[in-house]
């Protein structure tokens, strides 16, 4: 699951086995929600992620979430996906952390070195571009993580995998603390993804 894989003309490194435990491995497991099949769940207190399936069960993912202070909340939809999409920081990200984001000013390609990795989920809320993504890493041990600037990251085995499984206009939850801590409710089922 998470081998170097070749994805059109790039090869996806494997992912190191220091940065992979059992509970960063993407499992189906038993999920209760009021939330249809087909909803993104995002508990970024729990660092996870949940696509909604049916009869009561989910797609758990690891992911790495913004830092305190950053990040989503609410509710979205996923208006596009891109494969190995270019990157442009945002005004505040460059304004917070000129020596970080500046020389990136102009946009960075595509390809392994991007931060948004293989594929991003774009996020709009009520039409308009939230400029959160779910979106793969080119640095896999920020996985499990209070690292972003607000965006959702996972491993690019991961991004892959959600992207193909992922229609455009899926409904994105991100969890409250309130709402993580009564929504603590897996239990991992033997099937392999």
């Amino acid at each position: 699951m998470y081998d170097s894989i070749e994805d059109g003309d790039i090869t996806v490194p494997a992912i190191p086995v220091e940065y992979l435990s059992e509970a960063k491995k993407r499992q189906l497991v038993n999920y209760a929600t009021n939330q249809p099949s087909g909803t993104i769940v995002v508990d970024p207190y729990a660092r996870r992620l949940y696509h909604v399936k049916e009869d009561g069960m989910a797609m758990r993912y690891a992911v790495a979430v913004g830092a305190a202070g950053y990040g989503f909340s609410g509710t979205a939809r996923v208006a596009y996906v891109r494969d190995w999409p270019g990157w442009t920081p945002t005004q505040n990200m460059i304004k917070r952390e000129p020596e970080k984001f500046a020389q990136f000013a102009a946009g960075l390609e595509g390809g392994l070195e991007n931060p948004l990795g293989a594929r991003a989920l774009y996020l709009y809320k009520n039409g308009k571009d939230t400029f959160y993504r779910i979106h793969g890493t080119p640095s896999p041990w920020t996985v499990g993580q209070q690292a972003s600037s607000g965006c959702i990251r996972m491993f690019n085995q991961d991004a892959i995998y959600l992207a193909s499984q992922v229609r455009n206009g899926a409904k994105v939850v991100v969890l409250s603390k309130q709402q993580s801590a009564a929504q603590d409710t897996t239990t991992t089922v033997d099937v392999d993804a």
